[in-house]
């Protein structure tokens, strides 16, 4: 069971660094917070050399005067273990505590996240400060929770010293006892690369060309993964041997870690970093793109870890190191337009980075909600907004918790495997992306769903409609499962290249979609990349909405469909190419279901199509019109329901009340013609 937050209102908080500032300036500083309505402070993530200057010389009372001082204001404090920023003298004496490259060369001290989780001496250092840190801090009126080290695998998410290849190879014997047993999982015999001694496995290293083994690489990801989280575990167990009584949690998704599986084994709940603007920054090459909106996207992913979770870093102006990742200001009203779209997607604990943007290092022009110059702006008045906000709906809404009839499913062996392989990985990209956006534009709540070995029919049975694009790599017990969602009265999406592997990664010596195939009643008897010279093809819709859809070309990968089943009612053909006429994308019934499979990726157009046909239309249209720049969420409880509009435009947005609503923020009840303020917010009381 997925594990939240447990908050009684909505809390607004800040990361603060005393060490950066002069103690002069903190009581200011606090009393400042206070008025503003934050109530929560952040700090101690980066503090190593202040707890322990030099190796086995502890001092804790800097933070502690700043905890003193934060609970005579009434803030409440998260500690985030240092263990992020292993301090010079450590990294100089104990040079194998450091990552290194493929070729084994050492990324050297200077910035953060320059350790590898897999040496003893760093372990053990960490085990040191980590308890240290909670003798001292734990019966601490201000402390209300501890955050362990910070953005796990940011930076870096590959690990390549000595000691990550010896864990390796432990990680492989407990995984498969043998070495036959790991030869035949990784299919050796292919080019000779069969191992006859441990001692000669090592992860990816340089080789003549960038294309490892991709059973190797596989199983690489899913060890960083493990390595991780048992890194993570060293830290918990501490924290809850000595100071039981407070929630633990750690913050951001980055890359080769299974996140659910390190919330349901060792957190209370888990903390997302939301910087919207990245989205803006790195524009993708879709038509009508998501931008920051595309964040509810990574939200929802949260979301599935943790139904309600914090915020631990909300952005809260322009973003940008000295040499890299520069963003513009916000806009007036985005902040506070981010806000709510965490809120909406199950925040009940919001953190702001930072309370003052620095003065000095790497990140002094990551900017916080207080400039440099420490005077008001308009940041400040926007935050003192929400934190307004927060003290009059903050009841209402805690606890609520996200509503959705549609879900994307994902997998991290498939997200891993498709890291490597560029006849599935890219497919998957293509497709969420085109799904969600088109979901978002159509107003259809829609959550991002992880499917585990522990996932049961009670998981996706909620859902009306599953999207799960690409799963090149999948069980029978997994189509069983799905077959089963299908028969009790779902409709699932297939894609191509869906169920052609096993969990090792080997393709099935069957027919595709492998393991998928009977449930979709069709066989794959031709296909192709759509790739360089090698054109898309065309499509001729065949269902109810033909005439609609002109001009319909598929996206990266064509599978010439073959139809097994006489159930099976063909809804599109390709329309050109040698295959011209052929089935491309098909729909079968099972018991009170239907499963849909298209030989090809998602896009928009599609994705348009396909609503269409089944009819999936979002769930207040008989309460309002909204237009496509404003996001539609629902948050509910048993007995009480919040609409939330957010309108992503920076202009003007009209909406078109069926009935009449009572909106939180204003406390004022609309009917018929509203307007929505370039980046407005509106929370609607409606009727569960």
């Amino acid at each position: 069971m997925a594990k939240s937050i447990q908050m009684e209102e909505l809390k607004l908080g800040v990361c603060y660094y005393p060490e950066h500032w002069s103690e002069e300036l903190w009581e200011d500083d606090f009393r400042r917070m206070r008025e503003m309505n934050i109530t929560v402070i952040r700090m101690a993530e980066f503090a190593w050399s202040i707890f322990e200057p030099e190796e086995g010389q502890f001092d804790f009372s800097f933070f502690g005067r700043a905890l003193d001082l934060a609970h005579q204001y009434g803030l409440g404090v998260i500690l985030g273990t240092p263990t992020a920023t292993p301090p010079a003298w450590l990294t100089e004496k104990y040079p194998e505590v450091l990552n290194a490259n493929k070729d084994g060369v050492l990324y050297r001290h200077g910035i953060r996240r320059h350790n590898n989780y897999s040496s003893p001496i760093y372990r053990q250092q960490c085990e040191k400060i980590v308890r240290n840190m909670v003798i001292a801090y734990k019966d601490h009126p201000a402390v209300i929770g501890w955050q362990i080290d910070n953005e796990l695998n940011c930076h870096m998410d590959v690990f390549y010293a000595e000691a990550d290849h010896i864990a390796f190879r432990e990680w492989l014997k407990s995984r498969y006892n043998t070495l036959e047993n790991l030869n035949q999982a990784w299919g050796t015999v292919f080019w000779s690369q069969t191992y006859t001694e441990w001692e000669q496995i090592y992860l990816t290293r340089n080789m003549v060309n960038q294309s490892p083994n991709p059973h190797l690489a596989l199983d690489e990801k899913r060890f960083i993964s493990a390595n991780t989280i048992s890194f993570a575990k060293l830290q918990v167990d501490i924290i809850r041997e000595l100071d039981p009584q407070h929630w633990i949690t750690t913050n951001g998704t980055f890359g080769h870690i299974d996140n659910h599986e390190l919330t349901d084994e060792l957190l209370d709940f888990f903390s997302y970093d939301s910087y919207p603007q990245f989205a803006t920054i790195f524009p993708g090459e879709d038509e009508k793109p998501l931008q920051d909106r595309a964040w509810s996207m990574k939200l929802s992913n949260v979301r599935n870890m943790s139904p309600n979770f914090c915020v631990m870093e909300q952005q809260s102006g322009p973003g940008g190191w000295v040499d890299s990742i520069g963003m513009g200001t916000p806009r007036p009203g985005q902040i506070r337009l981010w806000s709510y779209q965490s809120v909406l997607h199950g925040t009940d604990l919001l953190v702001y980075f930072r309370w003052r943007t620095a003065t000095f290092g790497t990140e002094m022009y990551w900017h916080g909600i207080n400039d440099y110059h420490n005077q008001p702006n308009r940041r400040v008045r926007e935050v003192a907004q929400v934190g307004e906000e927060f003290v009059k709906i903050g009841r209402a809404i805690a606890g609520t918790t996200y509503q959705a009839d549609a879900a994307i499913l994902q997998d991290y062996d498939n997200m891993w495997d498709g890291e490597l392989d560029e006849w599935h990985g890219p497919l998957h990209q293509q497709s969420t992306r085109a799904w969600y956006k088109q979901l978002q534009y159509r107003h259809i709540p829609t959550d991002l769903v992880t499917l585990r070995s522990s996932t049961v029919l009670e998981d996706l049975s909620k859902y009306k409609v599953i999207i799960y694009a690409h799963p090149a790599i999948m069980t029978d017990e997994t189509a069983e499962l799905l077959q089963t969602y299908v028969s009790q009265g779902g409709t699932l999406l297939l894609g191509a290249r869906t169920g052609y592997k096993d969990l090792k990664g080997h393709c099935y010596m069957r027919p595709f979609p492998g393991a998928a195939a009977e449930l979709c009643g069709v066989t794959v008897e031709d296909f192709t990349l759509v790739k360089g010279t090698v054109p898309a093809a065309e499509l001729q819709w065949k269902g109810k909405r033909e005439q609609l859809q002109a001009g319909m070309q598929t996206v990266g990968f064509n599978e010439v469909l073959h139809v097994e089943n006489p159930e099976v009612q063909v809804v599109a053909e390709y329309a050109s190419e040698y295959y011209a006429g052929s089935p491309a994308m098909t729909k079968r019934a099972v018991g009170q279901g239907e499963v849909w499979y298209y030989g090809a990726a998602y896009n928009e157009q599609v994705v348009d199509a396909i609503m269409d046909e089944i009819g999936l239309f979002s769930p207040v249209d008989d309460l309002m019109e909204v237009p496509p720049e404003v996001e539609l969420g629902i948050r509910s409880s048993n007995d009480k329901a919040y609409l939330f509009l957010l309108n992503f435009s920076d202009k003007q947005a009209g909406i078109k009340l069926k009935k009449e609503a009572k909106e939180l923020l204003s406390g004022t009840s609309y009917k018929n013609e509203i307007k929505m303020s370039p980046y407005g917010v509106f929370i609607f009381e409606i009727d569960k």
